[in-house]
């Protein structure tokens, strides 16, 4: 009977934490904006003259949004959506190389750790989820597993609107496939590289409520 009435005492103890927890959760939208840089090149190799080469993605700017729940810790857990328009060339040669417009897109799953200051709360942040590029013309899509790292400080006008600034880094896996960015069909590049680096500044405003 005793450990009936600790073990019933322990659960509604769990069960007020957790709801404690979820009461004290609030839910955020933040749109963001900023400057995708870093993209390294990919040696290429053309399947029929054996020829090498070299796939370079531009810098460009891009947009996105993040929606989620705080959580105790302090922290958060959020959903990501970015957004780059930019362009990739074929050829070591810019002036004699194919241009093609690019769209870049990352969605991910991630949290953060801040460290609150008072109004001044420097965080750090993890994600993973994926990378999906989309050339224009007749080349192929492309969607890989990707992380991210990043860290960035949030200011706290008021409590339910904010003002960050973060520097992230995304890695995405493009090793399992040798092929990318095929044409028509058909696979012309054969790719040496198992990562594709890209970092992003991002600036943008966070409403909590």
């Amino acid at each position: 009977m005793r450990y009936k009435q600790q073990f019933g005492a322990s659960f509604l103890s769990i069960s007020a934490l957790m709801h404690s927890a979820i009461a004290a959760a609030e839910v955020f939208v933040a749109p963001f904006g900023g400057y995708g840089f870093g993209t390294n090149d990919f040696s290429t190799i053309d399947r029929n003259t054996q020829e090498e080469s070299s796939v370079k993605i531009a810098e460009s700017g891009h947009w996105g949004i993040m929606a989620g729940v705080t959580t105790p810790d302090p922290g958060s857990i959020y959903l990501l959506y970015s957004h780059q328009s930019t362009e990739f060339s074929i050829g070591d040669n810019l002036n004699q190389s194919e241009v093609t417009a690019l769209d870049t897109d990352y969605l991910h799953l991630g949290g953060a750790l801040y460290f609150p200051q008072g109004k001044f709360r420097p965080y750090v942040t993890t994600s993973v989820g994926l990378t999906q590029m989309r050339p224009s013309g007749s080349f192929s899509n492309e969607t890989h597993f990707s992380m991210g790292v990043g860290g960035g400080a949030e200011y706290q006008l008021i409590p339910s609107f904010s003002l960050f600034a973060d520097l992230r880094g995304y890695a995405t896996f493009i090793g399992s496939s040798p092929s990318l960015f095929c044409n028509s069909g058909n696979c012309k590049w054969l790719v040496d590289a198992e990562f594709m680096w890209q970092g992003q500044v991002n600036l943008g405003a966070k409403l909590t409520f």
